[in-house]
Formats: structure tokens, C-alpha cells, sequence
């Protein structure tokens, strides 16, 4: 009798190392998704890791058309934006913010931290949502749940399902984003959607990944096959392990790109120009505005 999908581990089909880069002012990156090798992973646009220093930051910028979500690692982050929106987030914290037809803002390092360090995924929106409104949700560390399927085994439930455990966050395009942490010698299977795409994104240590146990190894990037199996091993050996987990159902839609705006052709990337440089539909409040922490 043949096995069937619900007990088959979904394989890794490429490993990429995320090599460090600078962007902004003062910050280096190690970009994932988004890569030449990885350019975009449907509905992911971008994956970075980030580490700035305290003279560094990402000063006064806009977005248009996609979804930033920021999850802190080490250290303090301070945002704000042209509708008065301003906050800070910390280690373990979160920022669920929606562009939608128009943000404008900065985000830099808290002065007196050594540095900040964390990650920043970019979600594509569907044709229907990209002039939404803009929106946040930001969660603490504390306001995360936590799945423990055994002891050795933390998994941040961050966006989507894990063990049971189900998060706030609500995702215009369905996304799962889990933080794992596993002790050495552990074994752990996330059940994931048929249809979705994923990947892993490994921070710290090795992880053997799938029924043929590939080697995940920190800032590699391993994608997830698209096999329509719903489970995906996980083990580890001699090491602990960190890293997220991602993944989202595919908008299968045009993706046309020109730096902070994304868009589903050219003409509309050609208006969104228009429409920042005009300081309307969407960006009314751009004009003379600047931050104050950048």
C-alpha cells in the first residue's frame, strides 16, 4: 500500500547563502528571498537579516503595493511614519505593517543600544488589496504564542497555526511565519498547507530537513518542494538549532517591482511614481514631512 502525502516530509529543493551586504545608511543585511538566486518565492518578495549599528538605520522612505514585517532579534528599533504612527519595538517583538497604497517612513536603531538585529520580510498583496488602506499589528514578545509539542522544542507562532497553537495576526495573503528553537537531538514535524510555498531561513546551528535529512546550515536559505505533501520534518543532531519558518499561499499574479513599490505592471509602478512625487492617492501626507528620529 502506498504511502500517502499526510506521512511524506516535504524535501528542500535549494540551499542559497545569504551573503552580507550593505543597505540603508550603517546597516548590513544578509538577504534571502529576494537574492539573485532567489529573486522573488511567491508571495515573498524579500527576506533580510539585518544587523545596524547605532549610526545606522533606514531613514525616511516610502512603500506601496506589499506587506514589511519586522521581528526583533537583539536590541531596539524605532519607527515612524507620516500619519503620526511611531513606536518601538524589542527582542522578540513584532511589526505587522500593511503599506497598502501608501506609507512614508523611517526606521532606525534606539541610540543607545550597540546595535539592532532582527529580520524584515517583504509579503506581495493581491491585486484587490494593494490600495488598501495602511494598517499595523504590532505584537510584544509576551503577546507571541508559543507552541512546546516537547521539551527542547519553543516555536514562536508568529503568523498561522503550529501544534494547535494559533496566532492573532491576521494575513491578507495567507502566511505562516514560525520561529523555531530546538535543542540538540530533537525531532519535530510542522504540518504546513498543500498548496503553500515555504522555506526556512536558518539563523543559528543545523537542522536536518525532510525524509532524506538535508543540512540546513546558519544564513542559508533552503527551500521548501512543491509537492502538495503537508507535513515537513525537522531534526537535530549534535547542535541546537533557530530559525523561521515561512510560508504562504502563491498569488500567482504579475509581479512588477521598482524598489519600495510593487505593483502588477508597469503602468501601475509608472502611477505609483506619479502619485509620490504629486504627494497624492495615498501619499497626501508626504509632503513636508519628515521624521523626527532618522
Amino acid at each position: 500500500m502506498a504511502a500517502t502525502s499526510t506521512t511524506i516530509s516535504r524535501s528542500i529543493t535549494k540551499s542559497v547563502l545569504s551573503k552580507e551586504q550593505s543597505e540603508g545608511v550603517g546597516a548590513r543585511v544578509r538577504r534571502s528571498i529576494g537574492r539573485p538566486e532567489l529573486r522573488n518565492h511567491d508571495p515573498f518578495l524579500m527576506l533580510d537579516e539585518f544587523n545596524v549599528d547605532k549610526n545606522g538605520g533606514f531613514p525616511d522612505h516610502p512603500h506601496r503595493g506589499f506587506e514589511t514585517v519586522t521581528y526583533m532579534l537583539e536590541g531596539q528599533f524605532q519607527h515612524e511614519d507620516f500619519a503620526g504612527h511611531k513606536g518601538t519595538i524589542g527582542p522578540g517583538d513584532l511589526q505587522w505593517m500593511t503599506a497598502g497604497r501608501g506609507i512614508v517612513h523611517s526606521e532606525m536603531p534606539v541610540k543607545s543600544q550597540t546595535r539592532a538585529h532582527g529580520l524584515q520580510l517583504w509579503i506581495n498583496l493581491p491585486k484587490e488589496h494593494k490600495m488598501c488602506e495602511p494598517q499595523y499589528q504590532e505584537l510584544l514578545d509576551g503577546q507571541i504564542p508559543r507552541a512546546t509539542p516537547q521539551d527542547g522544542v519553543v516555536i514562536k507562532v508568529i503568523a498561522g497555526e503550529s501544534h494547535g497553537v494559533k496566532s492573532q495576526v491576521y494575513t491578507r495573503t495567507p502566511t505562516m511565519y514560525l520561529d523555531f528553537k530546538m535543542d540538540k537531538n530533537k525531532t519535530v514535524t510542522q504540518t504546513i498547507p498543500s498548496t503553500y510555498t515555504g522555506f526556512l531561513y536558518m539563523l543559528k546551528g543545523t537542522a536536518f530537513i525532510g525524509d532524506k535529512k538535508f543540512e540546513g546550515k546558519a544564513h542559508h536559505t533552503l527551500t521548501l518542494s512543491e509537492d502538495g505533501a503537508t507535513t515537513v520534518k525537522i531534526q537535530t543532531k549534535d547542535e541546537d538549532a533557530h530559525f523561521v519558518f515561512i510560508a504562504g499561499e502563491p498569488l500567482n499574479e504579475p509581479i512588477v517591482q521598482h524598489g519600495p513599490f510593487v505593483m502588477n505592471s508597469s503602468e501601475e509602478i509608472y502611477d505609483t511614481f506619479v502619485d509620490y512625487q504629486n504627494n497624492k492617492n495615498g501619499f497626501e501626507r508626504a509632503r513636508n514631512w519628515r521624521s523626527t528620529i532618522a
